[in-house]
């Protein structure tokens, strides 16, 4: 009982992990279930098994809130299926001792990657257009077979992808990511029941696994709007390294002093690009209340224009003109400045320099 306890509660903290990252849960529950000592092809049947609720419940809370771009879901659920039937039946023909090291080595680099993607700014290419299938089709390819042979790395491989692109808001992606899952959580399960059979399913695993995300799921898609992603993203890598690194170090058959620097090291990384992280996280918020603080400044100054009297914006009568400035303005003959390509392009120009000013300062 108190196994099923500590492993619903692994379960709510994937979710919550992975509705504020777009990422993770498989990566955390599978990394946890084989350092307690069970079989790979087994850990990612059940961690699947289990997702296919938590990402039911997920998406519906995204589509609720509005994150979800459903154009996006359709293009990139269907090639992650076929993805992650493929890896799942992969996974299901190698022996554990051969696929132990192989979903260990998978989930450290993906730790390693969470840590260095989230201990700098992301720079994002702020490119026109939509994400089209040629795009999308090979990321959900490749992504669904990391994340069945891996035992997670769905949101880890597309997630930074579709952020990276710069054409969807995070939140979107973060939700369109989640409710894709769906799809390929279920094709991942059923390559496994297929490769394993029902035996290969450690039920009371799934069931505690599931209830714990079921839970968090609605939390974890209100979350994803305030909880800080730069700061969570680089503890989870580090967790996940650190417990990975572990199955590596057995699997080579090293020893003595040698894991001891080993893991001496990875805490020096992890504690860096945590630090990293906070510098970043700072670097955006200064950024954000610098830009906050011009846009307030600047909007006084629009609303004494606005609000200027008619008399004072009609022009000096040129000679010969008879209409005085009080009448025009009562009688609606004020003219109004005739724009000038010169005095349109000069305005264009200030206001693209403003423009490309206030991005590099929200970018740091």
């Amino acid at each position: 009982m108190r196994k099923l306890l500590v492993l619903a509660l692994v379960g709510l903290a994937a979710q919550l992990v992975d509705g504020a990252l777009g990422m993770a849960y498989g990566l955390t529950s599978s990394t946890l279930l084989l350092f307690a000592g069970v079989a790979p092809a087994a850990a990612s049947a059940s961690v699947h098994l289990a997702e296919i609720g938590t990402t039911l419940a997920a998406g519906v809370s995204h589509w609720r809130f509005g994150n979800v771009d459903w154009k996006v879901v359709g293009r990139i659920a269907l090639p992650g299926a076929i993805g992650a039937f493929a890896g799942a039946t992969f996974l299901s023909s190698i022996s554990t001792e051969a696929a132990a090291p192989w979903m260990a080595a998978i989930l450290f680099t993906l730790g390693a990657y969470l840590l260095v993607r989230f201990s700098r700014p992301l720079r994002a290419n702020r490119a026109a257009g939509r994400l089209r299938s040629r795009f999308l089709a090979p990321l959900g390819l490749v992504a669904g077979f990391v994340d069945a042979t891996g035992g997670g790395g769905w949101g880890p491989v597309a997630t930074p992808a579709l952020l990276v692109s710069g054409r969807m808001e995070p939140r979107k992606v973060i939700g369109s990511v989640d409710t894709s899952e769906f799809v390929v959580a279920g094709a991942a399960s059923i390559g496994f029941l297929i490769g394993l059979g029902s035996e290969g399913f450690l039920l009371p695993t799934v069931a505690a696994l599931l209830v714990g995300g079921l839970i968090a799921a609605p939390i974890a898609a209100w979350l994803v709007r305030i909880v800080p992603a730069q700061l969570l993203g680089a503890v989870i890598g580090g967790v996940i390294v650190l417990t990975n690194a572990r199955t590596l170090l057995s699997a080579g058959g090293v020893g003595g002093s040698v894991p001891v620097v080993v893991y001496a090291l990875l805490g020096a990384a992890w504690l860096v690009a945590v630090g990293l992280a906070v510098r970043a996280l700072r670097r955006a918020r200064r950024a954000r209340a610098t830009v906050d603080a011009a846009l307030t400044s600047a909007a006084p100054a629009d609303a004494a224009i606005a609000s200027a009297s008619p008399a004072e914006a009609v022009e000096p009568a040129a000679a010969g003109e008879s209409v005085e400035p009080a009448k025009a303005a009562k009688s609606g003959q004020v003219r109004e400045p005739v724009a000038t390509a010169e005095t349109t392009e000069t305005t264009e120009t200030t206001e693209n320099a403003e423009s490309r000013k206030l991005a590099a300062a929200v970018e740091g």
